[in-house]
Protein backbone atom coordinates (compact mmCIF):
# COMPACT_ATOMS: atom_id res chain seq x y z
CA UNK A 1 0.00 0.00 0.00
CA UNK A 2 1.32 3.44 -0.98
CA UNK A 3 0.45 6.77 0.70
CA UNK A 4 -1.76 7.62 -2.30
CA UNK A 5 -3.61 4.31 -2.43
CA UNK A 6 -7.35 4.86 -2.97
CA UNK A 7 -9.76 4.36 -0.10
CA UNK A 8 -13.23 2.80 -0.19
CA UNK A 9 -14.93 6.03 -1.27
CA UNK A 10 -12.49 6.51 -4.14
CA UNK A 11 -12.98 2.90 -5.29
CA UNK A 12 -16.75 3.37 -5.29
CA UNK A 13 -16.35 6.50 -7.39
CA UNK A 14 -14.07 4.76 -9.87
CA UNK A 15 -16.42 1.79 -10.10
CA UNK A 16 -19.41 4.04 -10.78
CA UNK A 17 -17.40 5.88 -13.43
CA UNK A 18 -16.66 2.52 -15.07
CA UNK A 19 -20.35 1.59 -15.02
CA UNK A 20 -21.34 4.96 -16.48
CA UNK A 21 -18.82 4.71 -19.31
CA UNK A 22 -19.52 1.03 -20.00
CA UNK A 23 -23.13 0.19 -19.04
CA UNK A 24 -23.30 -3.59 -18.47
CA UNK A 25 -26.64 -3.86 -20.25
CA UNK A 26 -25.30 -2.48 -23.53
CA UNK A 27 -21.56 -3.29 -23.38
CA UNK A 28 -20.08 -6.48 -24.76
CA UNK A 29 -18.97 -8.74 -21.91
CA UNK A 30 -15.34 -8.97 -23.07
CA UNK A 31 -15.18 -5.20 -23.61
CA UNK A 32 -16.53 -4.55 -20.11
CA UNK A 33 -14.01 -6.90 -18.48
CA UNK A 34 -11.18 -5.34 -20.47
CA UNK A 35 -12.25 -1.86 -19.37
CA UNK A 36 -12.51 -3.01 -15.77
CA UNK A 37 -8.95 -4.34 -15.89
CA UNK A 38 -7.64 -1.13 -17.44
CA UNK A 39 -9.41 0.88 -14.72
CA UNK A 40 -7.50 -1.01 -12.03
CA UNK A 41 -10.63 -2.66 -10.66
CA UNK A 42 -9.81 -6.27 -11.54
CA UNK A 43 -7.78 -7.03 -8.41
CA UNK A 44 -7.33 -3.71 -6.62
CA UNK A 45 -4.27 -4.80 -4.62
CA UNK A 46 -2.21 -5.40 -7.78
CA UNK A 47 0.00 -2.58 -9.07
CA UNK A 48 -1.32 0.12 -11.39
CA UNK A 49 -1.20 -0.96 -15.01
CA UNK A 50 -1.63 -4.62 -14.05
CA UNK A 51 -5.32 -4.57 -13.20
CA UNK A 52 -4.97 -2.89 -9.82
CA UNK A 53 -4.45 0.37 -8.01
CA UNK A 54 -2.11 -0.63 -5.19
CA UNK A 55 -5.06 -0.51 -2.77
CA UNK A 56 -5.54 -2.76 0.27
CA UNK A 57 -6.71 -6.22 -0.74
CA UNK A 58 -9.63 -5.98 1.68
CA UNK A 59 -11.22 -3.26 -0.48
CA UNK A 60 -11.84 -5.64 -3.40
CA UNK A 61 -15.24 -6.37 -1.86
CA UNK A 62 -16.19 -2.68 -2.28
CA UNK A 63 -15.71 -2.96 -6.04
CA UNK A 64 -17.31 -6.39 -6.32
CA UNK A 65 -20.43 -5.33 -4.41
CA UNK A 66 -20.95 -2.26 -6.61
CA UNK A 67 -20.54 -4.30 -9.79
CA UNK A 68 -22.79 -7.10 -8.62
CA UNK A 69 -25.54 -4.65 -7.70
CA UNK A 70 -25.30 -3.15 -11.20
CA UNK A 71 -25.56 -6.56 -12.89
CA UNK A 72 -22.04 -6.38 -14.32
CA UNK A 73 -20.57 -9.60 -15.78
CA UNK A 74 -17.84 -11.48 -13.96
CA UNK A 75 -14.90 -13.28 -15.55
CA UNK A 76 -16.29 -16.78 -14.83
CA UNK A 77 -13.76 -17.49 -12.06
CA UNK A 78 -14.59 -21.20 -11.87
CA UNK A 79 -13.48 -21.64 -15.48
CA UNK A 80 -10.22 -19.72 -15.05
CA UNK A 81 -9.53 -20.55 -11.41
CA UNK A 82 -6.04 -21.95 -11.99
CA UNK A 83 -4.98 -18.79 -13.75
CA UNK A 84 -6.52 -16.50 -11.14
CA UNK A 85 -5.55 -18.43 -8.03
CA UNK A 86 -2.19 -19.93 -8.96
CA UNK A 87 -0.57 -18.55 -12.11
CA UNK A 88 -1.33 -14.85 -11.52
CA UNK A 89 0.18 -14.47 -8.02
CA UNK A 90 3.26 -16.41 -9.14
CA UNK A 91 3.74 -14.26 -12.22
CA UNK A 92 3.22 -11.13 -10.14
CA UNK A 93 5.92 -12.15 -7.66
CA UNK A 94 8.51 -13.68 -9.97
CA UNK A 95 7.70 -12.52 -13.49
CA UNK A 96 9.53 -9.85 -15.46
CA UNK A 97 7.67 -6.68 -16.35
CA UNK A 98 7.21 -7.99 -19.90
CA UNK A 99 5.78 -11.26 -18.57
CA UNK A 100 3.35 -9.47 -16.26
CA UNK A 101 2.06 -7.25 -19.05
CA UNK A 102 1.82 -10.12 -21.52
CA UNK A 103 0.01 -12.63 -19.33
CA UNK A 104 -2.01 -10.97 -16.57
CA UNK A 105 -4.69 -9.14 -18.56
CA UNK A 106 -5.78 -11.98 -20.89
CA UNK A 107 -5.60 -14.30 -17.87
CA UNK A 108 -7.96 -12.15 -15.78
CA UNK A 109 -10.33 -11.28 -18.62
CA UNK A 110 -10.61 -14.99 -19.41
CA UNK A 111 -9.26 -14.83 -22.94
CA UNK A 112 -6.62 -17.41 -22.03
CA UNK A 113 -7.20 -20.42 -19.77
CA UNK A 114 -4.31 -21.80 -17.70
CA UNK A 115 -3.47 -25.23 -16.35
CA UNK A 116 -0.83 -26.55 -13.96
CA UNK A 117 1.83 -29.05 -15.10
CA UNK A 118 3.24 -30.14 -11.74
CA UNK A 119 2.26 -33.71 -10.71
CA UNK A 120 3.73 -36.74 -12.47
CA UNK A 121 3.01 -40.49 -12.32
CA UNK A 122 6.05 -40.92 -10.06
CA UNK A 123 5.97 -37.54 -8.34
CA UNK A 124 2.64 -36.66 -6.81
CA UNK A 125 2.84 -36.38 -3.04
CA UNK A 126 6.63 -36.19 -3.39
CA UNK A 127 6.48 -33.52 -6.05
CA UNK A 128 10.16 -32.58 -5.74
CA UNK A 129 11.04 -36.03 -7.13
CA UNK A 130 9.69 -35.01 -10.54
CA UNK A 131 11.53 -36.35 -13.58
CA UNK A 132 10.35 -34.19 -16.49
CA UNK A 133 13.57 -32.80 -17.97
CA UNK A 134 14.34 -29.39 -19.44
CA UNK A 135 17.69 -29.08 -21.22
CA UNK A 136 19.29 -26.16 -23.01
CA UNK A 137 18.68 -26.17 -26.77
CA UNK A 138 21.90 -24.36 -27.66
CA UNK A 139 20.11 -21.18 -28.67
CA UNK A 140 19.22 -19.88 -25.23
CA UNK A 141 15.93 -21.76 -24.96
CA UNK A 142 14.89 -25.10 -23.46
CA UNK A 143 13.69 -28.49 -24.69
CA UNK A 144 11.26 -30.28 -22.38
CA UNK A 145 10.48 -34.01 -22.28
CA UNK A 146 8.32 -35.83 -19.78
CA UNK A 147 4.82 -36.63 -18.58
CA UNK A 148 2.43 -34.78 -16.27
CA UNK A 149 -0.79 -36.10 -14.78
CA UNK A 150 -4.02 -34.99 -13.02
CA UNK A 151 -3.98 -31.78 -15.04
CA UNK A 152 -7.27 -29.93 -14.68
CA UNK A 153 -8.35 -27.83 -17.70
CA UNK A 154 -5.45 -28.99 -19.90
CA UNK A 155 -7.99 -29.63 -22.68
CA UNK A 156 -9.02 -25.98 -22.52
CA UNK A 157 -5.74 -24.28 -21.66
CA UNK A 158 -3.62 -22.01 -23.81
CA UNK A 159 -0.88 -21.72 -21.17
CA UNK A 160 0.52 -23.87 -18.39
CA UNK A 161 2.72 -23.27 -15.39
CA UNK A 162 5.35 -26.00 -15.57
CA UNK A 163 8.16 -27.20 -13.33
CA UNK A 164 10.91 -29.37 -14.80
CA UNK A 165 14.28 -30.73 -13.74
CA UNK A 166 17.18 -28.77 -15.17
CA UNK A 167 20.01 -30.17 -13.01
CA UNK A 168 19.87 -33.91 -12.20
CA UNK A 169 23.17 -33.62 -10.28
CA UNK A 170 21.60 -31.33 -7.65
CA UNK A 171 19.40 -32.54 -4.76
CA UNK A 172 15.81 -32.90 -5.83
CA UNK A 173 14.57 -29.60 -4.39
CA UNK A 174 17.43 -27.56 -5.89
CA UNK A 175 17.57 -28.74 -9.50
CA UNK A 176 14.12 -27.57 -10.65
CA UNK A 177 13.20 -24.59 -12.84
CA UNK A 178 9.81 -22.98 -13.36
CA UNK A 179 8.47 -22.21 -16.85
CA UNK A 180 5.41 -20.97 -18.72
CA UNK A 181 4.52 -23.51 -21.41
CA UNK A 182 2.43 -22.81 -24.52
CA UNK A 183 -0.07 -25.67 -24.68
CA UNK A 184 -0.53 -25.17 -28.44
CA UNK A 185 3.14 -25.84 -29.21
CA UNK A 186 4.21 -28.96 -31.14
CA UNK A 187 5.00 -31.87 -28.84
CA UNK A 188 2.27 -31.12 -26.28
CA UNK A 189 -0.28 -33.96 -26.22
CA UNK A 190 -3.31 -33.90 -23.91
CA UNK A 191 -5.19 -37.13 -23.15
CA UNK A 192 -8.36 -37.34 -21.05
CA UNK A 193 -8.39 -39.23 -17.75
CA UNK A 194 -11.87 -40.58 -17.07
CA UNK A 195 -12.79 -40.35 -13.41
CA UNK A 196 -15.15 -42.25 -11.14
CA UNK A 197 -17.79 -39.60 -11.92
CA UNK A 198 -17.69 -40.51 -15.62
CA UNK A 199 -16.21 -37.14 -16.52
CA UNK A 200 -12.73 -36.41 -17.81
CA UNK A 201 -12.14 -33.22 -15.89
CA UNK A 202 -8.48 -34.24 -15.43
CA UNK A 203 -5.94 -35.05 -18.12
CA UNK A 204 -2.49 -36.49 -18.59
CA UNK A 205 -0.08 -34.43 -20.65
CA UNK A 206 2.86 -35.78 -22.64
CA UNK A 207 5.70 -33.40 -23.52
CA UNK A 208 7.94 -34.49 -26.39
CA UNK A 209 10.74 -32.13 -27.43
CA UNK A 210 8.64 -29.11 -26.49
CA UNK A 211 10.63 -25.92 -27.02
CA UNK A 212 10.26 -23.14 -24.45
CA UNK A 213 12.09 -19.82 -24.87
CA UNK A 214 14.09 -18.61 -21.90
CA UNK A 215 11.86 -15.54 -21.83
CA UNK A 216 9.15 -17.88 -20.52
CA UNK A 217 11.14 -18.86 -17.45
CA UNK A 218 9.88 -17.59 -14.06
CA UNK A 219 12.60 -17.03 -11.48
CA UNK A 220 16.20 -18.18 -11.64
CA UNK A 221 17.42 -21.42 -13.13
CA UNK A 222 17.40 -24.07 -10.41
CA UNK A 223 15.15 -21.99 -8.14
CA UNK A 224 11.88 -23.48 -9.36
CA UNK A 225 10.99 -25.16 -6.08
CA UNK A 226 10.90 -21.83 -4.26
CA UNK A 227 8.79 -20.32 -7.04
CA UNK A 228 6.48 -23.35 -6.93
CA UNK A 229 5.85 -22.82 -3.21
CA UNK A 230 4.15 -19.53 -4.07
CA UNK A 231 1.89 -21.39 -6.48
CA UNK A 232 1.13 -24.21 -4.04
CA UNK A 233 0.34 -21.93 -1.10
CA UNK A 234 -2.02 -19.89 -3.27
CA UNK A 235 -3.56 -23.08 -4.66
CA UNK A 236 -4.50 -24.31 -1.19
CA UNK A 237 -6.03 -20.98 -0.29
CA UNK A 238 -7.95 -20.98 -3.59
CA UNK A 239 -9.31 -24.49 -2.93
CA UNK A 240 -9.93 -24.31 0.81
CA UNK A 241 -10.63 -20.62 1.24
CA UNK A 242 -13.49 -20.17 -1.20
CA UNK A 243 -15.83 -17.38 -0.07
CA UNK A 244 -19.28 -18.81 0.72
CA UNK A 245 -22.49 -17.42 2.18
CA UNK A 246 -23.84 -18.88 5.39
CA UNK A 247 -25.03 -22.44 4.72
CA UNK A 248 -23.30 -22.33 1.35
CA UNK A 249 -21.38 -25.02 -0.47
CA UNK A 250 -21.89 -28.73 0.14
CA UNK A 251 -23.96 -28.27 3.31
CA UNK A 252 -26.67 -26.35 1.44
CA UNK A 253 -28.35 -29.22 -0.51
CA UNK A 254 -28.28 -31.47 2.59
CA UNK A 255 -29.90 -28.82 4.79
CA UNK A 256 -32.47 -28.10 2.09
CA UNK A 257 -33.37 -31.79 1.74
CA UNK A 258 -33.71 -32.04 5.53
CA UNK A 259 -36.17 -29.13 5.64
CA UNK A 260 -38.19 -30.20 2.60
CA UNK A 261 -38.29 -33.97 3.23
CA UNK A 262 -39.30 -34.60 6.86
CA UNK A 263 -40.09 -38.24 6.07
CA UNK A 264 -36.35 -38.89 5.62
CA UNK A 265 -35.36 -37.74 9.08
CA UNK A 266 -33.96 -39.93 11.84
CA UNK A 267 -32.49 -39.00 15.20
CA UNK A 268 -29.02 -40.23 14.23
CA UNK A 269 -29.00 -38.30 10.94
CA UNK A 270 -30.21 -35.21 12.79
CA UNK A 271 -27.27 -35.31 15.20
CA UNK A 272 -24.77 -35.82 12.41
CA UNK A 273 -26.27 -33.02 10.33
CA UNK A 274 -26.10 -30.61 13.27
CA UNK A 275 -22.45 -31.47 13.87
CA UNK A 276 -21.49 -31.02 10.23
CA UNK A 277 -23.52 -27.82 9.88
CA UNK A 278 -21.62 -26.28 12.79
CA UNK A 279 -18.27 -27.47 11.41
CA UNK A 280 -19.09 -26.06 7.98
CA UNK A 281 -19.95 -22.70 9.55
CA UNK A 282 -16.73 -22.70 11.57
CA UNK A 283 -14.77 -23.50 8.40
CA UNK A 284 -16.52 -20.68 6.54
CA UNK A 285 -15.69 -18.14 9.24
CA UNK A 286 -12.12 -19.42 9.47
CA UNK A 287 -11.84 -18.89 5.74
CA UNK A 288 -12.95 -15.29 6.19
CA UNK A 289 -10.28 -14.84 8.83
CA UNK A 290 -7.66 -16.33 6.51
CA UNK A 291 -8.62 -13.93 3.73
CA UNK A 292 -8.25 -11.03 6.15
CA UNK A 293 -4.75 -12.24 7.02
CA UNK A 294 -3.90 -12.25 3.31
CA UNK A 295 -4.36 -8.49 3.29
CA UNK A 296 -1.08 -8.22 5.17
CA UNK A 297 1.00 -10.37 2.81
CA UNK A 298 1.44 -13.64 0.98
CA UNK A 299 -0.47 -16.80 1.93
CA UNK A 300 1.30 -19.05 4.37
CA UNK A 301 0.94 -22.64 5.51
CA UNK A 302 -2.39 -21.85 7.18
CA UNK A 303 -4.02 -22.42 3.80
CA UNK A 304 -3.03 -26.07 4.09
CA UNK A 305 -5.20 -26.34 7.19
CA UNK A 306 -8.17 -24.86 5.36
CA UNK A 307 -7.71 -27.23 2.46
CA UNK A 308 -7.57 -30.19 4.88
CA UNK A 309 -10.85 -29.10 6.43
CA UNK A 310 -12.45 -28.53 3.02
CA UNK A 311 -11.62 -32.09 1.92
CA UNK A 312 -12.80 -33.79 5.10
CA UNK A 313 -16.05 -31.84 5.32
CA UNK A 314 -16.94 -32.36 1.67
CA UNK A 315 -16.49 -36.11 2.01
CA UNK A 316 -18.42 -36.38 5.27
CA UNK A 317 -21.25 -34.09 4.15
CA UNK A 318 -21.70 -35.82 0.80
CA UNK A 319 -21.73 -39.20 2.57
CA UNK A 320 -24.45 -37.97 4.93
CA UNK A 321 -26.49 -36.69 1.99
CA UNK A 322 -26.43 -40.08 0.27
CA UNK A 323 -27.55 -41.77 3.49
CA UNK A 324 -30.32 -39.22 4.04
CA UNK A 325 -31.74 -39.76 0.55
CA UNK A 326 -31.58 -43.55 0.78
CA UNK A 327 -32.21 -45.25 -2.57
CA UNK A 328 -32.50 -41.87 -4.26
CA UNK A 329 -28.94 -41.11 -3.21
CA UNK A 330 -27.70 -44.02 -5.31
CA UNK A 331 -29.16 -42.64 -8.54
CA UNK A 332 -26.83 -41.11 -11.13
CA UNK A 333 -27.94 -39.03 -14.08
CA UNK A 334 -25.35 -39.67 -16.76
CA UNK A 335 -22.13 -41.69 -17.03
CA UNK A 336 -21.33 -40.35 -20.50
CA UNK A 337 -17.73 -39.25 -20.91
CA UNK A 338 -17.67 -35.45 -20.67
CA UNK A 339 -14.86 -32.95 -20.51
CA UNK A 340 -16.30 -30.13 -18.39
CA UNK A 341 -14.97 -26.62 -18.08
CA UNK A 342 -15.22 -26.64 -14.28
CA UNK A 343 -16.36 -28.71 -11.31
CA UNK A 344 -19.97 -28.14 -10.30
CA UNK A 345 -20.45 -29.59 -6.83
CA UNK A 346 -23.95 -28.22 -6.24
CA UNK A 347 -25.40 -28.30 -9.76
CA UNK A 348 -25.81 -32.06 -9.95
CA UNK A 349 -27.23 -34.84 -7.78
CA UNK A 350 -26.05 -36.31 -4.49
CA UNK A 351 -24.34 -39.28 -6.14
CA UNK A 352 -22.09 -37.00 -8.15
CA UNK A 353 -21.14 -34.98 -5.09
CA UNK A 354 -20.33 -38.14 -3.15
CA UNK A 355 -18.05 -39.54 -5.86
CA UNK A 356 -16.39 -36.25 -6.82
CA UNK A 357 -15.59 -35.38 -3.18
CA UNK A 358 -13.31 -38.43 -3.00
CA UNK A 359 -10.78 -36.48 -5.01
CA UNK A 360 -10.72 -33.55 -2.60
CA UNK A 361 -8.22 -35.26 -0.30
CA UNK A 362 -5.84 -35.83 -3.24
CA UNK A 363 -5.99 -32.76 -5.48
CA UNK A 364 -4.14 -29.63 -4.46
CA UNK A 365 -1.88 -31.59 -2.10
CA UNK A 366 -2.82 -34.88 -0.46
CA UNK A 367 -4.21 -34.69 3.05
CA UNK A 368 -1.23 -36.67 4.35
CA UNK A 369 1.25 -34.14 2.95
CA UNK A 370 -0.79 -31.22 4.23
CA UNK A 371 -0.86 -32.72 7.72
CA UNK A 372 2.94 -32.72 7.66
CA UNK A 373 2.97 -29.07 6.53
CA UNK A 374 0.59 -28.02 9.30
CA UNK A 375 2.55 -30.00 11.89
CA UNK A 376 5.92 -28.55 10.91
CA UNK A 377 5.15 -25.02 9.74
CA UNK A 378 2.11 -24.10 11.81
CA UNK A 379 2.50 -26.10 15.03
CA UNK A 380 6.32 -26.08 14.99
CA UNK A 381 6.67 -29.84 15.54
CA UNK A 382 9.94 -31.57 14.61
CA UNK A 383 10.08 -32.56 10.94
CA UNK A 384 10.20 -36.17 9.85
CA UNK A 385 13.69 -37.46 9.01
CA UNK A 386 14.50 -37.01 5.32
CA UNK A 387 17.45 -39.08 4.24
CA UNK A 388 17.26 -37.96 0.61
CA UNK A 389 17.43 -34.21 1.27
CA UNK A 390 21.07 -33.78 0.21
CA UNK A 391 21.31 -36.63 -2.31
CA UNK A 392 21.61 -35.79 -6.01
CA UNK A 393 18.33 -36.48 -7.83
CA UNK A 394 20.05 -38.83 -10.30
CA UNK A 395 21.19 -41.02 -7.41
CA UNK A 396 17.74 -41.44 -5.82
CA UNK A 397 16.04 -44.81 -5.91
CA UNK A 398 13.06 -44.81 -8.25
Amino acid sequence: MTPTAPDAAELRRRTRDLLAAHPPATTDRADFLSARFDAGLAWVHYPEGLGGLGAPRSLQAVVDDELQAAGAPDNDPRRIGIGLGMAAPTILQYGTEDQKRRFLKPLWVGEEVWCQLFSEPGAGSDLAALGTRATRDGGGGWVVNGQKVWTSSAHLARWAILIARTDPDAPKHRGITYFVCDMTDPGVEVRPLRQITGEAEFNEVFLTDVRIPDTHRLGDVGDGWRVAQTTLMNERVAIGGLRLPREGGMIEPVARAWRERPELRTHDLHQRLLTLWVEAEVARLTGERLRQQLVAGQPGPEGSGMKLTFARLNQEISGLEVELLGEEGLLYDDWTLRRPEHVDFTGREAGYRYLRAKGNSIEGGTSEVLLNIVAERVLGLPPEPRTDKDVAWKDLSR
